[in-house]
Parts: structure tokens; sequence; C-alpha cells
């Protein structure tokens, strides 16, 4: 239960920077419209979706869902206030996985550095294979072993965000990213999807995204903590 939570505690928390992430470089370009709204800010208050940031995530996590889905308040912005007409649009969906992406690096190789490989090893195969008991054992009464979990549970989130706001399907900043390298045509009749665009992740996840989400997740966490 105690992990579960802090898993909870790390989604929300990594979640909160994405969309900060969204928003200062929205603001960075030209755009105060976060600004304006109050959304520029770390205060989780003002980021979260009570449904989609905190009781969605509870339902699945305690009734064993295969599937793992959570979002936060997106953070608007007006993109004919960009300086960048062109690529301000990329840059700004960018920010939030490239957020994720470098405090998955940070508690990554804090991870892979702060305790012995073989202990490591250990730590990392209960964590995975969701033997909480044991890794809480483990924990227990030592300092460096609780700062390892926390960090591991830290970068494994980030690494989870990074990789499935990537998939290119609206809403996900995956969809804004490729729409800017579309002609004008193509760009419009895809961001039409939007509307339908969580009935089609949900499709794909029980199609098999799920599994290529978790594959690259797993690759870039071994890659990053050095397993």
């Amino acid at each position: 239960m105690l992990l579960i939570l802090l898993l909870i505690i790390a989604l929300i928390i990594s979640a909160v920077f994405h969309e900060y992430a969204h928003g200062w470089a929205a603001y960075k370009l030209g755009d105060p419209t976060a600004k304006d709204l109050g959304r520029l800010t770390l205060n989780p208050l003002a980021h979260l979706d009570v449904f989609g940031s905190v009781i969605l995530p509870l339902l699945l996590v305690f009734s064993k869902s295969p599937i793992f889905i959570a979002w936060a308040k997106p953070v608007p912005f007006n993109p004919y206030n960009l300086r960048d007409q062109k690529y301000g649009e990329l840059k700004v969906a960018i920010s939030g996985p490239g957020m994720n992406f470098l405090l998955a690096l940070f508690f990554g190789l804090l991870a892979r550095f702060i305790v012995p490989m073989q202990l490591k090893q250990e730590l990392v195969i209960n964590f995975l294979g969701g033997n909480y008991e044991a890794l809480l054992g483990q924990v227990q009464g030592s300092l460096i072993n609780s700062i390892f979990v926390l960090s591991a549970i830290f970068c494994f989130v980030n690494l989870i965000l990074m990789v499935f706001n990537l998939v290119p399907i609206p809403p996900l900043d995956g969809s804004k990213i490729l729409s800017a390298f579309l002609n004008y045509d193509l760009r419009e009749k895809f961001l039409r999807l939007e509307p339908y665009g969580i009935i089609i992740i949900l499709v794909l996840l029980m199609m098999g995204l799920l599994s290529f989400v978790s594959l690259t997740v797993l690759r870039l966490f071994i890659a990053i903590v050095g397993i």
C-alpha cells in the first residue's frame, strides 16, 4: 500500500512538472495565457484534474487493472501569440515530455550510483516484479536503500509519462509534434481526430500499445539506472 501511494504521489508531482513545462515554454515564446490564468506554477492544485489525477488512478490501482491511465488539466496557450509561428507549438508540446526526460535522467542517475550493483539488482527485481513486501523489508532502517527506491520510482513514472505522451494521437503531445511536420490539409484532418482521441488510445491500449509503452519504458529504465 505504501509503495502504491508513493507511485501515485510521484505521478502527481511529475504531471505537475510536465504541465508547468508547457506553460513555461509558451511564456518564453511570447504567450502569457498560462501565467494570466494562474497555471504557471508548481502548485498541484492548479493543475490536478480531480477525476483524471486522483479518482481514476486509485480505481485502476485498487481494481488491479492491467491498464493505467491518468492525466492533469492541460495548460492552455494561444498559438497565435507565439513568436515562432512555424515550430512554436512543437516547442511547447515537446517541453512536457522533455521535462519528464530530465527528471527521469536525474533520478535515474542518482539511483545508478547510490547503491552497489548486486543490491541494486535485488531492489529493482523486487520493484519491477511487484514484490513490495520484500522491497519494504529491504528499505527499512536504510536511508540509502530508501533514496534508491524513491529515485527509481520517480525515474520509472517520468519515463511512463514521457513515452506515453509522445504517442502521436490527439490530444497527446506526440500529435502536436507530428502535426508540425504535416502540410496544412493533412494537419487539419489529423487534428480532427482529437474528440475521439481517448477512445482511440483505449482501443490501441487493448490491442497492444500498452505492451509497446511498457517495453520502451523498461528498456530506458534499465539503461539509465544501469542494471
